[in-house]
């Protein structure tokens, strides 16, 4: 089988020729049909992300091997599976749960592998989607998609995923409002699971007028381009000068969390979900008197996934796909996200 690999950081991906996996036991061999490009694979490429005081934290010393195949939202049909497989047949369509814990820790113990303290996760610490097939350890993992397009249904396992945790997290109200900053491919499925399953009133953040403008149509009540305008003015007007009851950051850099902090209403919740990365001093004294929580949410539970397939069998929600690629042009993808040239999700399709 022929995958596209992380070889040496920072260096265009290598298309090599790899043998295909046998499965054994309770393993399913996935034929790839679609790969999500996701930031967290730039991270993977670049060899790491920048951390306290600008220090970079290298991807090797949280357990990264390379050479690599990247790709954790993986959608495709069953291809060949081990002895002990129930409940699948060959040619099914799934969607794979790539969250993958060690089975033992705390989180693993009540089905949130997603925050294992040893995590396994496919196209991280092994081997994952870039590739014409993917070996996925157990059935359990799977997800059936039925009818549904396996561009749209991959997506649901890492931006879609990542997304509804962040919108879990803030617990908000029908009248509350709430901040999303950053409306790339995870900032548009938060607007839209916000809209859908919490009610609130949503006022998306960006640095570009055309992604604002899709936000409006996925279901953003109002927009601020934090280039163009004052944001904290803006934001502080919009909610009756009372500030934002929530703020999701999906980018959560230096600069956006210190505006994140200046549109907070007392009580508030701030949900930091990006990784560009960065440090910020914070008022230490208004923490306790304003009563503020901030949160990390990574992203969701095998659960989760199995719900966010059901919103979207319905009709609920629509991951946006925007580009799509080949194998041998990973790298190009890559580049594209990077440089912040998709706006929904970008798929390979081997």
């Amino acid at each position: 089988m022929e995958a596209a690999r992380i070889v040496r950081v920072k260096e265009p991906l290598e298309i090599q020729t790899l043998e295909t996996p046998k499965p054994r036991g309770s393993q399913v061999l996935i034929k790839v049909q679609s790969a999500g490009v996701c930031h967290s694979d730039i991270h993977l490429w670049e060899g790491g992300y920048e951390g306290l005081a600008g220090q970079f934290m290298k991807t090797t010393d949280r357990g990264v091997k390379y050479p690599l195949t990247p790709g954790h939202e993986v959608a495709g049909i069953v291809d060949s599976m081990g002895e002990d497989v129930e409940g699948f047949v060959k040619d099914e369509k799934v969607l794979v749960f790539p969250w993958i814990g060690e089975g033992l820790c705390p989180a693993c113990r009540i089905g949130e592998e997603n925050l294992c303290d040893k995590p396994r996760s496919l196209g991280v610490y092994h081997d994952g989607g870039y590739a014409e097939y993917l070996l996925v350890p157990s059935y359990k993992y799977l997800v059936r998609l039925g009818d549904m397009d396996t561009d749209t249904g991959a997506p649901l396992s890492c931006a879609a995923l990542t997304a509804y945790g962040a919108v879990k997290n803030t617990h908000l109200k029908p009248n509350d409002n709430v901040v999303i900053v950053g409306t790339g491919g995870l900032g548009l499925m938060a607007i839209q699971l916000a809209k859908a399953v919490t009610g609130a009133r949503i006022i998306a953040m960006d640095i570009d007028d055309e992604k604002l403008k899709i936000a409006k149509q996925n279901g953003a009540d109002f927009t601020v381009n934090s280039k163009n305008q004052d944001a904290t003015k803006s934001i502080m007007e919009l909610t009756d000068n009372l500030g934002a009851d929530a703020v999701i950051d999906f980018v959560n850099a230096s600069k956006t969390v210190e505006t994140d902090m200046q549109i907070l209403r007392r009580r508030a919740r701030v949900v930091l979900v990006g990784l560009f990365g960065g440090a910020l001093q914070l008022n230490l004294v208004s923490m306790p008197t304003r009563a503020y929580k901030i949160i990390g949410s990574y992203t969701g539970s095998l659960t989760d996934m199995i719900e966010l397939v059901s919103l979207t069998k319905r009709g609920i929600i629509k991951p946006v796909v925007s580009n799509r690629f080949k194998l041998s042009e990973a790298t190009t993808a890559l580049t594209m996200l990077k440089e912040g040239k998709i706006t929904g999700r970008g798929i390979i399709n081997p």
